[in-house]
């Protein structure tokens, strides 16, 4: 694993194998040891939350305080100076004077990376519009690897919106730093999976197939990750009534077709695509790969200030 003290966290492709596999084995160590002491202590984490968050902004924060750290920041532009006309750049180099690291969470495409030319302290790319959210992928792929002990050799599917949603456009880009036996990019044909996220994953030797109808592969599913079909990253709301519930995983279903071992994965939030029956089954993952969401960012935090 490379040194990655000081490194900006903007794509998941910034990242080898390699990395991916050290930081799943050091958080390993956290969930099954803990961490001596307060290892950040003084040191501090801003949280730039252009956007409304939950999870990634709560598990940052959670990380960052069990390693004895602290937190700033904000979750709206409401009451801050971008309301008196603060450019985001400017923001951005305010909390680069007041922390040791900087979240940013941004609707628009390249947010991070501008954050990371003007900062001079670690930026890390909570997700930015529909491009990018590298530690929603670490997770996702950290989930796999506790689940099954590999990633390697599965069948995957990832259903619903590959077209604006980041959580799967980068999931489908870190599954090609591993050798899954095939992906099932699974989609209405508004919503498929963006060119160059396909060009990506064919030049990297990712074996995947892209289909509209889940019945037709959740049999062959070792995993299947659910996203939302998010309104808010349409241009146009008429294009989203058109998809909205366009899939929605029953119990009937995975009792009638899936394997019996099968996991469900979703970033979450979810809303109406996974039947609330199926989250008392073997078949739901999703909490756990939400828990794990916290040593998952404590291993990182420490992998780039400690």
């Amino acid at each position: 694993m490379r040194d990655m003290r000081g490194r900006d966290v903007l794509s998941i492709l910034d990242f080898g194998r390699e990395d991916l596999e050290g930081l799943f084995e050091y958080a390993d160590i956290i969930r099954k040891r803990g961490v001596s002491g307060r290892p950040l202590q003084g040191k501090v984490m801003a949280l730039a939350f252009f956007e409304p968050s939950t999870r990634t902004r709560l598990s940052f924060e959670t990380a960052m305080k069990r390693l004895g750290g602290d937190a700033i920041g904000f979750t709206s532009e409401e009451g801050t100076s971008i309301e008196k006309g603060e450019s985001y750049v400017d923001t951005i180099r305010m909390l680069d004077a007041y922390s040791d690291v900087i979240v940013v969470r941004h609707k628009y495409d390249g947010a991070a990376k501008l954050a990371a030319e003007v900062a001079e302290n670690p930026v890390i790319n909570g997700g930015d519009g529909k491009q990018h959210h590298p530690t929603q992928a670490m997770i996702d792929l950290y989930t796999l690897k506790t689940l099954f002990g590999t990633v390697d050799g599965l069948t995957i599917g990832v259903l619903g919106d590959l077209k604006y949603g980041r959580a799967a456009s980068s999931f489908i880009l870190g599954l090609t730093h591993f050798r899954p036996k095939k992906v099932c990019l699974i989609s209405p044909p508004q919503l498929a999976a963006r060119r160059e996220v396909l060009d990506q994953a064919r030049e990297r030797g990712l074996p995947y197939e892209e289909v509209v109808s889940l019945d037709e592969v959740i049999g062959d599913l070792d995993a299947l990750y659910v996203t939302r079909i998010q309104k808010e990253r349409f241009p146009d709301v008429e294009e989203y009534e058109k998809v909205k519930g366009a899939y929605v995983v029953t119990l009937e279903l995975l009792q009638k077709k899936a394997k019996r071992d099968l996991k469900i994965l979703h970033p979450l939030p979810k809303v109406e695509e996974i039947d609330p029956r199926v989250d008392q089954t073997h078949y739901a993952s999703y909490y756990e790969q939400a828990r794990l969401g916290v040593p998952l960012r404590q291993a990182l935090l420490l992998k780039l200030l400690e």
